[in-house]
């Protein structure tokens, strides 16, 4: 006879476990209680100075991409590098370089089955942005249809893409009844789901954006609407609430918090928990902003030195004279693409496949791009020292 677990915590601010008995198995489940929090959350000086850090450099952030040539450029690069790391969080073992060959159809060697899923989070991402940018409220319309994008094909594909649960799902362990965390039930999937997104929208209070991100996310990642993918959307849902236009502080999707919590699972998984049995949103809070902090310092920086690497580059093809300006113009597509091969690059260049080969032959001699295959034919190049800088902090695990 199956024993009875202990009590994971009584009722807190944030809701209660309350017992599930099934056939010889009895378990607890957690029902949260909507946003915000009762009693009211505490930002005492230290939360506030935090708040006011991750504000400035979420600022500092969204403006240097003004001093960018081309922030469409460093967008396309730096998604990638986004889907890779929050793949990775779910146990993928696809890298950037791996998704890029992926995409330029080179994947031998390559982990196809997790690079595919890295893939379908680039596009459930571009789909959110997308559909935001035409006028389309964060709703659960939009969740729904990025969750559909993201299991649409690879693991997952069979747990009810872009669909709530109707069953109960799980967190650790083999059933409920040894679980690490269990969520609400099925039937409450929706109406949860319908506070959250109320909460979203400053029904019943407005909440500062960062705030509102941190807790939004905690509460989502609680009520595991779906039965795969809740991580990945969970902190997809953190970036389009910054770029939404409702309250958008970013222009553009620069914000990830993925690599921060890679490097911190366990104390955020623990505060994820800490919320549900003592409800501690304060100590979530200022681990959260202490994550914006880190990571948009580490994206801005990532920006300075990708800036000053393509300076550092223009200026050693400016030396090749005569050479120089299809070498230019080869540079600003490896900029863009990471990634090229001598017929597509000569056909978006309108070169011939001669000129082209012989300028990335220049670009190769001058330590700015490197070819990868060693074949003769069907050459593919890869932007080294750019994709190096964007590398950092995504090495497959395991």
């Amino acid at each position: 006879m199956t024993s009875t677990p202990r009590n994971p915590g009584t009722s807190t601010r944030a809701g209660a476990f309350r017992s599930v008995r099934t056939g010889n198995e009895t378990y607890f489940g957690f029902h949260p209680k909507p946003l915000p929090p009762s009693p009211p959350l505490t930002i005492d000086p230290d939360a506030q100075e935090l708040l006011d850090k991750a504000n400035q450099a979420l600022g500092r952030l969204d403006g240097i991409t003004l001093l960018l040539p081309d922030p469409d450029q460093f967008l396309f690069s730096y998604i990638r590098k986004e889907a890779v790391l929050s793949s990775q969080i779910e146990g993928t073992q696809s890298s950037l370089s791996d998704l890029l060959l992926f995409e330029h159809d080179e994947a031998s060697g390559v982990p196809v089955a997790d690079t595919r899923e890295t893939f379908n989070y680039i596009r459930a991402m571009n789909h959110g942005i997308a559909r935001m940018t035409e006028g389309f409220p964060l709703s659960l319309r939009l969740i729904n249809e990025i969750h559909g994008l993201l299991l649409e094909s690879g693991r997952g594909a069979e747990r009810a893409p872009g669909e709530f649960r109707s069953s109960q799902n799980w967190i650790g362990g083999t059933r409920p009844g040894n679980a690490r965390y269990v969520p609400p039930p099925a039937h409450e999937v929706v109406p949860a789901m319908g506070a959250l997104e109320k909460f979203l929208h400053n029904d019943p209070v407005k909440t500062p954006i960062l705030v509102k991100a941190a807790l939004a996310h905690a509460q989502f990642e609680t009520i595991h609407p779906f039965l795969d993918g809740n991580g990945r959307v969970g902190r997809l849902l953190i970036t389009l609430l910054l770029c939404a236009e409702e309250q958008r502080v970013m222009s553009r999707p620069l914000l990830y918090l993925s690599l921060y919590l890679k490097r911190n699972r366990d104390e955020y998984y623990t505060h994820l928990q800490r919320i549900r049995t003592h409800g501690e949103w304060e100590d979530w809070l200022l681990f959260f902003l202490q994550g914006v902090n880190e990571v948009a310092g580490s994206a801005t920086d990532t920006t300075r030195r990708l800036l000053a690497l393509i300076d550092e580059d223009r200026q050693s093809i400016h030396a090749l004279g005569r050479a120089s300006g299809s070498a230019q113009r080869l540079h600003e597509l490896a900029v863009r693409q990471i990634v090229f091969r001598i017929p597509s690059a000569a056909t978006d260049l309108s070169l011939s496949k001669v000129t082209v080969a012989t300028t990335a032959g220049h670009l190769e001699r001058l330590g700015i791009v490197r070819e990868v295959t060693g074949r003769r034919r069907n050459k593919l190049f890869v932007y080294s020292k750019y994709l190096a800088v964007l590398e950092e902090g995504t090495a497959a695990e395991g």
